[in-house]
């Protein structure tokens, strides 16, 4: 009866060697997981290999404005999006982003008009307004802050990934920051410190009386 029953109990082989297969790649990979043999590899750790090309000039443009200030700004974009007959649980999404920027405002001076006295003591130069640049984003200092995802948006991203997602954040961002700096008054600062950089060139060249206008 002994002899049987050990008959009966013992395990293929071609069952017992994938077992034990599996047993032993479970212990090196918990091991390289949970570092407990420092020496072992981590089959899950990671190497980033950068294999962008060099970077190809496209063009070169002269510069002729005077940067007089700049705006350093932070905005959260809240974008909700919603389906019309399906609840958001299912399909739908919501995100928190941080966004930070800064936006320059400049005097064009290739504009200027320049009229000096005969006794080249006074000079007027008139100005066009102050202009503001495009923004910038800051990606170092934007984030997004919270996200949530209907079930089909989560297995969408799973199997393809949306760039397009972030890429529309980054555009609502800017056009946010691009608002907030028209509304600033930043122009009128560039104005008042172009005014400044021209009037103390022109006294260190002898003139005693400078006037700036814009318009």
């Amino acid at each position: 009866m002994n002899a049987n029953a050990n008959v009966r109990r013992r395990v293929p082989w071609y069952v017992s060697v994938p077992i034990t297969f599996a047993l032993i790649t479970a212990l090196f990979v918990a091991a390289g997981h949970f570092n407990w043999l420092p020496g072992l590899p981590n089959p899950f750790g990671e190497r980033t290999t950068d294999r962008s090309g060099p970077a190809v000039l496209q063009s070169v443009q002269d510069m002729s404005r005077y940067d007089a200030a700049a705006g350093n700004f932070q905005v959260v974009v809240d974008i909700d999006k919603e389906a019309t007959f399906m609840p958001s649980v299912i399909l739908g999404s919501r995100t928190l982003y941080v966004a930070a920027g800064t936006v320059d405002s400049y005097v064009d001076l290739s504009k200027a008009t320049v009229s000096v006295s005969p006794d080249r003591r006074t000079a007027t130069l008139t100005l066009p307004h102050g202009q503001l640049a495009p923004a910038a984003l800051d990606v170092k200092h934007s984030y997004i802050v919270a996200q949530e995802r209907g079930l089909l948006d989560r297995i969408g991203q799973f199997f393809s990934g949306n760039p397009n997602d972030q890429q529309m954040l980054n555009v609502v961002a800017v056009g946010r920051i691009q608002a907030a700096a028209a509304a600033s008054g930043l122009t009128t600062r560039a104005q008042q410190n172009t005014t400044l950089m021209l009037q103390g060139l022109l006294r260190s060249l002898g003139f005693t009386t400078v006037s700036v206008a814009y318009k």
